[in-house]
């Protein structure tokens, strides 16, 4: 998940300390995929592990700042004019290692656009950058009869790290929507897991996620479910899960990470009429 926002709303008294990782090894994944294992000091105290869609905000120096990494937003918002604050890009936390203090991030990289994709594809053992965190709101229920995930590339860390702790044996049904065959990648689990990959075929929104959901044969008993990634398929699923589904509201952790042909700030400002659209879903689902 990249959700671009400023890291302050006003300069005042209330800040985040900002931790300072360092760039240990870079792994191409697939050809759109760029695995980066950061350390150093700066992970000494550093801790998560309750879920499996823990995120950090990673930052970055706007275009035209004339500072670099790692960024000190302290710094930053107290001497430049508001355009020339970091802003941050939202990433899922793949792996952290506690014994290791290695922290795993999984970037999609979509060309020379944007900030981080161009950092991950650049970035090499020394490089070092800031960020907050860790968040996280989702794990698996261990008490669900089985699992569901749908997602697209942006989901895809948080989606195999939610699989490594599913119960063995537990059914785990996973539809994971990627451009084509080569950025497919390894998906395991101790539950009983089956992947139906869809292939877009181009960088155009598609509803081919959202139709093999519907079409699927799916396992009984009660559900614990994950839908994240573009926002015009996660609400397409949301509604076919209550409407036709019958999966309770609490059984489900669903969110639109972003939207295609849309800006990270567009789409951060269209996202509250979004949320609004969906609340009017589920009122009417109710009534």
């Amino acid at each position: 998940m990249a959700i671009e926002q400023p890291t302050g709303q006003a300069k005042g008294p209330r800040k985040r300390q900002a931790r300072v990782a360092e760039v240990l090894r870079v792994e191409r994944l697939t050809p759109h995929m760029i695995r980066v294992v950061l350390g150093g000091e700066g992970l000494e105290s550093f801790d998560c592990g309750e879920f499996t869609d823990h995120y950090v905000k990673l930052l970055f120096p706007p275009p035209g700042a004339p500072y670099g990494h790692p960024v000190d937003p302290d710094h930053a918002q107290e001497t430049y004019e508001r355009d020339l604050w970091p802003v941050t890009r939202t990433y899922t936390v793949r792996r952290w290692d506690a014994p290791a203090r290695e922290l795993t991030i999984d970037f999609v990289y979509h060309g020379d656009e944007g900030l981080a994709g161009p950092w991950a594809i650049g970035a090499e053992p020394g490089h070092r950058i800031a960020f907050f965190g860790p968040g996280g709101a989702y794990a698996p229920d261990p008490a669900a009869d089985w699992h569901l995930f749908v997602g697209d590339e942006s989901a895809l860390p948080a989606i195999a790290a939610a699989l490594e702790r599913v119960p063995a044996g537990v059914p785990a049904r996973v539809f994971a929507e990627v451009e084509d065959a080569s950025e497919e990648q390894p998906l395991v689990s101790p539950g009983d897991l089956a992947i139906t990959w869809v292939h877009r075929h181009g960088p155009q929104a598609t509803t081919e996620i959202a139709e093999a959901v519907k079409g699927a044969e799916l396992p009984v008993g009660a559900v614990h479910a994950f839908v994240h990634g573009d926002a015009g398929f996660v609400k397409e699923v949301r509604h076919h899960l209550r409407a036709e589904r019958g999966v309770p509201r609490e059984a489900l952790s669903i969110s639109g990470y972003w939207r295609r042909g849309r800006s990270e700030e567009g789409w951060r400002a269209e996202k509250p009429d979004w949320n609004r659209e969906v609340e009017r879903d589920e009122a009417a689902l109710t009534t």
